[in-house]
């Protein structure tokens, strides 16, 4: 496999990680160095300075503070983007749809950025000033942001804005420096030690899995206070720089990448200039740069353009792949975490991702790959990949069909003409309710009876006042509400002077957020009732059948205390378990400050599917992400020219981008259900796939170093002839002289 060469021994969270390919490449594929030999970019003269050894060993101790840097720069990412979606919704109060966009925005922003960064790296300040400098916008993204996360600073509208200032920032940094840390710790080491130098690439992704594992799991447990979390993660730059005595610094040595695009851009103007018939055709359009540029440089760019083709359908891989991080949280986040006892936090489902791909490198490469070989199955690099998809398409399908299933908790809305209700008996006895045109039906409501459902009522406008009439103990009693359409509504009745009176009041039937459970008091007592569960305090709640506003509170075991009346009796009583998801209306009821009944009803059922049904699609999609990711970078290094590996990591890393741009244009752009939606990328990817398959059947594998060792033979005896022709030019010359 390709990775036992020293590129990713063990890939964790392989689409957050592939910039640090290009890195790689940089270092040692670069054209000019010392892999390459002399060429196009022959690098600077750099004096090498005798570094500090560790502990006896050929590993510099310079490379200590970039691997320490490493991780805590990625636990710093990680931790970070992984509470993002839920930061958007919970702390800025974002709708779902917003906060995917954004994310994922986010997400394809941190791609671009690295073409940014290697540029900056290579043709100005070298890999270690790029690193400082883009550090230090790295950390300022994370103090602003931080800053945003702060409830006192500004209004909701300051902490968006800084929030999104923080986290354009940090999409500068982080991407910035992507393609220059991993080079920049292999530069420390001496040309001889290569094996030294394998094991630190080695060590370095070590480093990666361990900040992305770490954080993923443990950041979700901070998220009581977001500035928090983010102030922890400011640490890289310091242990960076406190290094830097001890460095290699290469100067810059100028960029492949801007040297390609010179030579496509020379190609297309030259061929612009003779799009004439009476001008003799090329066999290839990059054939017209021939006037400026090595035809080995030109051989190259036609053999990465092969590969660049087959990359157009990857990004839509990428937009389903991504999705883990919001699409996916957010049903974990409707879904039973409890694990006997143990609560799994729905953002911390992701390292389920990083776990499995522990797990999964090794039994593909030791049993899975050597297993279709002894079948006689060819199974080349493009198959691998066209089953990646596959399966990421199939992990969308599973992840439809536990959307269906979490749905059937949750209350739909009402359309505009539509309200919801259900009635609360709160009286002695029982009582029948009678709408003309309406669905109620003529059962008893008993006291204290938990409503099986709402009932739909039809508006004739969006608002509209409906006049009911109650039956209770053999007397007939009219209630006149006013309803609005979309919204959903109880109708308590309950005891008075005049035997029976109703009050309407207004119900959230959207679950509640990050599993929580929903809260709210209706005083049925005699007298007023202070009220404080765990930390929420509902205030005070007046005799008459008042409401207190709704309060969530993190799934357990809860009593509350209650202070009756103006003597201030305090009793403590038991509400028992308030489960993930549920909305709960506790009714109080009792005659004097000594006495206090409790009836509960479920306004919104419990999430009833244990989040354990999420196992599945991760499994499926994490297979998925190791036959197509590394088996994709396997594919694009063998088939490219070793000069040409930084631009075709640069185009993997579009993908990337590109798949979130996707995500970003179909979470603003279509309205639809969300288990709609993945059926929607489900079967986009199924089409995509489809087609990618045909473009690899098509496609004709090659030796990149075979072919460009061909092309410069062939220029040495062009070199030669025309020096030949040139030695005769001049014999004659001296000879007619």
């Amino acid at each position: 496999m390709f990775y036992n060469a020293g590129f990713g021994a063990s890939h964790l969270h392989i689409a957050e990680r592939r910039a640090a390919w290009i890195s790689l490449a940089a270092l040692k594929l670069r054209p000019g160095s010392s892999a390459e030999g002399k060429g196009r970019f022959a690098p600077a003269k750099w004096k090498r300075k005798t570094s500090k050894r560790l502990c006896g060993t050929n590993y510099p101790l310079s490379i200590a503070f970039i691997v320490v840097n490493e991780f805590c720069e990625r636990f710093s990412y990680y931790g970070m983007k992984a509470v993002l979606t839920l930061y958007f919704m919970n702390f800025l109060h974002w709708d779902k749809d917003l906060s995917t966009a954004v994310y994922h925005a986010f997400s394809s922003l941190c791609y671009f950025t690295p073409l940014f960064g290697a540029l900056i790296a290579d043709s100005f300040l070298g890999k270690f000033k790029t690193i400082i400098y883009l550090s230090i916008v790295y950390v300022t993204g994370h103090i602003i942001k931080s800053v945003g996360a702060i409830p006192t600073v500004g209004n909701q509208t300051m902490h968006a804005v800084l929030s999104m200032v923080g986290l354009v920032l940090i999409a500068l940094g982080t991407g910035g420096i992507k393609p220059c840390v991993a080079a920049f710790g292999g530069d420390q080491f001496e040309e001889k030690h290569v094996d030294e130098k394998r094991k630190f690439f080695s060590i370095f992704y070590l480093s990666i899995n361990a900040g992305s594992v770490i954080s993923t799991f443990v950041t979700p447990l901070l998220r009581g206070g977001w500035a928090s979390i983010d102030s922890a993660l400011f640490i890289p730059s310091v242990v960076f720089i406190a290094g830097s005595g001890m460095y290699k610094k290469r100067p810059p040595q100028g960029n492949i990448i801007v040297e390609v695009c010179k030579c496509v851009g020379f190609a297309v103007n030259n061929r612009w200039k003779h799009r004439f018939s009476h001008f003799p055709k090329r066999q290839h359009w990059l054939d017209w740069a021939e006037e400026k540029y090595q035809k080995s440089l030109i051989t190259e760019i036609k053999m990465v353009s092969r590969v660049l083709f087959l990359y157009i359908p990857l990004p839509m891989f990428w937009a389903l792949f991504d999705q883990q991080g919001t699409r996916w949280t957010l049903q974990a986040a409707r879904m039973n975490m409890d694990f006997g006892g143990f609560v799994l936090e729905p953002d911390q489902m992701q390292t389920l991702n990083a776990l499995l791909i522990l797990l999964f490198i090794p039994v593909f490469d030791m049993g899975l790959y050597p297993l279709v070989g002894l079948c006689n199955i060819k199974f080349t690099p493009l198959k691998r990949m066209t089953t990646g998809m596959v399966l990421a398409a199939i992990a969308f399908a599973a992840a439809a069909l536990v959307e269906m299933k979490v749905n059937e908790t949750v209350i739909p809305a009402p359309a505009a003409r539509e309200s919801l209700l259900q009635i609360l008996n709160l009286a002695e006895d029982s009582v029948h309710a009678h709408l003309p045109g309406s669905a109620l039906s003529g059962e008893p409501i008993h006291p204290f009876q938990d409503p099986l459902e709402y009932q739909t009522l039809k508006l004739n406008a969006d608002s509209e006042t409906l006049n009911f009439t109650v039956m209770y103990k053999e007397a007939t009693f009219p209630c006149s509400q006013h309803f609005t359409g979309g919204k959903a509504y109880s109708l308590v009745l309950y005891n008075d002077s005049t035997g029976l009176a109703c009050k309407l009041m207004q119900d959230e039937i959207q679950k509640p957020a990050n599993g929580h459970a929903a809260l709210r008091f209706i005083n049925g007592h005699s007298e007023n009732v202070n009220i404080t569960v765990g930390e929420e305090d509902f205030g005070a709640v007046l005799t008459g059948c008042d409401v207190s506003p709704y309060r969530t509170l993190e799934r357990g075991e809860y009593s509350a205390k209650m202070k009756v009346g103006l003597s201030g009796t305090s009793l403590d009583v038991g509400l028992g378990l308030l489960d993930f998801g549920a909305s709960y209306t506790v009714i109080i009821t009792g005659t004097s400050a000594t006495t206090v009944h409790i009836n509960t009803t479920q306004d919104i059922l419990a999430n009833s599917l244990h989040i354990g049904w999420q196992v599945p699609q991760y499994v499926l999609i994490t297979a998925g992400e190791v036959l197509f990711s590394i088996t994709g970078l396997e594919f694009s290094y063998s088939q490219a020219p070793a000069s040409m590996k930084a631009v075709l990591q640069a185009a993997w890393l579009m993908t990337v981008a590109f798949g979130n741009v996707i995500v970003l244009i179909v979470a603003q752009g279509a309205v639809l259900e969300q288990w709609v939606e993945f059926v929607l990328f489900s079967c986009l990817l199924f089409g995509v796939c489809i087609i990618f398959s045909i473009m690899a059947y098509f496609y004709t594998y090659v030796d990149p170093e075979e072919l460009t060792e061909q092309d410069k033979r062939e220029e040495k005896e062009k070199a030669k002839k025309k020096e030949k022709e040139l030695g005769y030019q001049e014999l004659d010359a001296f000879i007619n002289s």
